[in-house]
């Protein structure tokens, strides 16, 4: 039934794949893997989907039509975190990447606060930043590298990458390990005074299909984020780039024991009959 809600969404709109898996990262980020990103704001509480990092989330409501399914077959037994993490391990297989086993059992939580996306990792951290945001949720520096490979899926607005293409320091303004055509073009789609609204540019080469592309542009200085940049800034994570640039199988399997790994934190404590309100 979720894997129908996710397909179907696919046919009328190929971004769902990527708001989807982004979806997943967000809220096993926040408070753990609680569904508490599908919450909607309620009075004075600003839930975290209004948070500025998740602004530009979108598809909710492929995981509400897979809850109302799911409901009308088994009402009160399968949370909206467990929907989330199936449908995020099918935009992955459905965009022509691996497939696996998701456990079940999430619960989900009755909290959501805009002020505390301030947790997620940044477009603009540094290897020590993501490590460090990684580690707090039991992830080590292998499962940063793996988890990356999901900007193989969708797009990014300029205000994401911005810091790399204008006015980077003091001396220069573009990231000299930026490739510097790469970077110009960049410049085109994105001038420092962007009045473009939704202005931006694809996470690869291959923005709809789940392949390894991310990783061999990286090495070639055609990454987006500075956090992408950063994998290569240690010998470890660096050697992990490399080695899943020039494998697509070592990725695949690299990618779903670390989304198993990320999508087992655990956070709630109830099942939501409705993924957007606490009941």
């Amino acid at each position: 039934m979720i894997r129908e809600a996710v397909k179907k969404a696919m046919m009328n709109d190929n971004t769902v794949p990527a708001a989807l898996l982004r979806m997943h990262f967000h809220d096993c980020f926040v408070r753990g893997c609680d569904a508490s990103v599908l919450l909607n704001t309620k009075g004075k509480n600003k839930a975290e989907k209004d948070g500025p990092p998740n602004i530009s989330l979108h598809a909710f409501y492929v995981i509400d039509n897979a809850k109302k399914e799911v409901e009308a077959q088994c009402p009160g037994v399968v949370s909206c975190a467990d929907i989330l993490a199936q449908a995020a391990r099918d935009a992955v297989s459905l965009s022509g990447g691996p497939t696996w086993y998701v456990p079940k059992g999430r619960k989900d939580g009755r909290i959501s606060k805009a002020t505390e996306t301030r947790q997620l990792p940044a477009p603009t951290f540094n290897i020590s930043q993501l490590q460090q945001s990684f580690s707090q949720r039991g992830l080590s520096m292998d499962d940063l590298v793996a988890l990356s490979g999901g900007h193989t899926l969708g797009f990014s607005h300029c205000s994401s990458f911005q810091n790399r293409i204008h006015n980077f320091n003091a001396t220069t303004d573009i990231d000299p390990s930026s490739h510097p055509s790469f970077a110009a073009s960049l410049r085109r789609i994105c001038p420092l005074h962007n009045k473009v609204k939704n202005a931006g540019f694809r996470l690869d080469s291959s923005p709809t299909t789940f392949d390894n592309t991310y990783y061999k542009l990286l090495l070639q200085g055609k990454s987006l984020f500075s956090s992408d940049q950063a994998l290569l800034t240690t010998t470890r994570t660096k050697s992990l780039v490399s080695k899943f640039a020039r494998s697509q199988e070592e990725f695949n399997k690299a990618f779903v024991k670390s989304m198993i790994k990320m999508s087992s934190i655990n956070g709630g404590t109830e099942i939501r009959k409705d993924c957007r309100f606490v009941r």
